[in-house]
């Protein structure tokens, strides 16, 4: 139930992204006055959503994964997230499809499983159910015993050292499902999950590898009507609770007196004073630009450009003429290349002639996404951040569009142009432009081992000891588990110090 016990605290949280409502439920329920100031003019941040045509097309995040997570807000204060969205299952989890046209459903039914990974290899499954083992460890290790603690301190990283070296987490997690697994298109079927969350399989940690044991207990779910309903959701419980989300107002400033932040001002003038500061925003963006008048932003912004930041998107938004029932939900389209096109994209930061797409099929599961007798869809491509690939998006937009387009045409919808009613793209500059996110960059901290935990940007500020991080470019890292463990590890540190007085 709500604690009544400090009714005079007050916070800012900056963003309302996933990360960041779920903080300021929290917070809300903790009995902590909370305001949410969003730059848009809808809540949602990267899952922001947009309505044409009759046609409902989500952002992203798409995938929900350990719904309990998200039902933990309700239940904080007695109420069931059911009452306000209805979150529907996805089976398969994903249809993967390779260049030759081989393709492999993956989902827990492990009868299933077992013979799809028998059609590419029999030898391999027993070396699955090895590798589900090691992924059940690190779960355990990295998401129920680490996932929600905050790494304040170097002797935090030293404690959690000998069970990150149980599991190699110095290894990448191609690495270890090779170690397990030797048919070629199985081992990118096990390692594509990292580029959910920003990670290049063949350098993000063997960590990561408990996305499997994610997907295999909690299921793979939609919320009816979109991501964007589930955000909606978010925003009703918060008022419910009583706390605030104001709109189309970007803060400008995080103002501070020495090492206290003292509120917020944003762009309409609007300005506040809080007892605590909590960033949902870009990293970059938050030290940089709205601590700039501060000696600490400066210093961080610094720091910070010089690691490793993830890449971008670029991402179609179609809508097509027709239902497609035999185009599940969620698909992968591997190109010809698996590494080569990865160091293109992490290393080299150059837009390859090939590529990788995953496609968004909304209305197989949910037909209310799209017109009577009609579908949605959206075709996402990994491309270099800005840093790396410096290109004129305006000129290659429309291009890299088209290939795209064709692309799906000749794999699964081969009238495709001529079915489209509605579409549009969404490219490393929009990501720039309206989410401020720094070189465009989807996922903020690339998640390498050294970029990770106590590595990654604190749950609080080292020196401004009210000002606290929720969110993708924080500890555990980007995925709605992950910015929704952010923000249980940050709430649980500022209602702690906001009672201290």
């Amino acid at each position: 139930m709500t604690d009544k016990s400090q009714p005079n605290r007050r916070a800012a949280v900056i963003g309302a992204g996933f990360g960041g409502l779920a903080l300021a439920i929290r917070l809300q329920s903790a009995g902590i006055d909370t305001t949410v100031i969003e730059a848009r003019d809808k809540p949602g941040g990267r899952a922001y959503v947009w309505e044409t045509d009759g046609f409902t097309f989500d952002a992203g995040p798409t995938v929900i994964t350990d719904p309990d997570c998200l039902e933990q807000l309700w239940r904080l204060t007695d109420h069931e997230m059911s009452d306000d969205i209805e979150l529907m299952e996805v089976k398969p989890f994903y249809r993967l499809q390779w260049d030759d046209g081989t393709t492999f459903d993956y989902s827990n039914d492990l009868q299933q499983l077992a013979a799809e990974i028998s059609k590419l290899n029999p030898d391999d499954v027993a070396g699955y159910e090895e590798f589900s083992a090691y992924s059940e460890g690190v779960y355990t290790e990295g998401y129920l015993k680490l996932g929600h603690k905050p790494f304040l301190n170097f002797s935090d990283m030293i404690k959690a050292a000998p069970a990150l070296a149980k599991y190699q987490a110095w290894r990448s997690v191609y690495s270890i499902v090779s170690k397990y697994v030797k048919n070629e298109k199985l081992r990118e079927a096990l390692s594509f999950h990292t580029l959910l969350v920003g990670g290049n399989p063949m350098s993000t940690s063997a960590i990561y590898a408990l996305i499997h044991k994610l997907e295999k207990d909690g299921g793979v779910w939609w919320a009816k009507g979109g991501t964007n309903k589930l955000i909606a959701a978010m925003v009703r419980h918060l008022e419910r609770l009583g706390g605030t989300v104001r709109l189309g107002d970007p803060v400008v400033s995080i103002d501070t007196v020495g090492n206290r932040a003292t509120g917020v001002t944003t762009k309409s003038g609007w300005s506040e004073r809080f007892d605590a500061v909590a960033a949902n925003s870009d990293l970059m963006h938050t030290y940089r630009d709205l601590l700039s008048t501060n000696r600490r932003g400066g210093k961080v912004a610094k720091s910070l450009s010089r690691k490793r930041w993830s890449p971008s998107l670029f991402v179609v938004h179609f809508g097509v003429e027709g239902a497609w029932p035999g185009i599940p939900h969620h698909m992968i389209l591997f190109g010809p290349r698996y590494e080569g096109l990865l160091n293109d994209i992490y290393k080299s930061g150059v837009l390859p002639r090939d590529f990788s797409i995953y496609l968004h099929h909304p209305t197989v599961t949910d037909p209310s996404m799209g017109p009577e007798g009609m579908s949605t869809f959206y075709a996402l491509v990994p491309v270099a951040h800005m840093g790396k690939l410096r290109v004129d998006w305006d000129q290659v937009g429309p291009e890299l569009e088209k290939r795209v387009l064709d692309e799906v045409g000749r794999r699964l919808i081969p009238d495709i142009h001529s079915r489209i009613v509605t579409k549009f793209h969404y490219t490393p500059a929009d990501f720039g432009t309206d989410l401020s996110a720094h070189m465009g960059s989807a996922f903020s901290l690339e998640p390498i081992l050294t970029q990770s935990a106590w590595f990654r940007a604190h749950n609080r500020d080292d020196e401004i000891g009210n000002l606290y991080f929720v969110g993708a470019g924080t500890h555990p890292g980007a995925g709605i588990p992950g910015v929704v463990g952010s923000a249980r590890a940050t709430a649980r540190m500022m209602i702690s110090d906001l009672s201290k007085g």
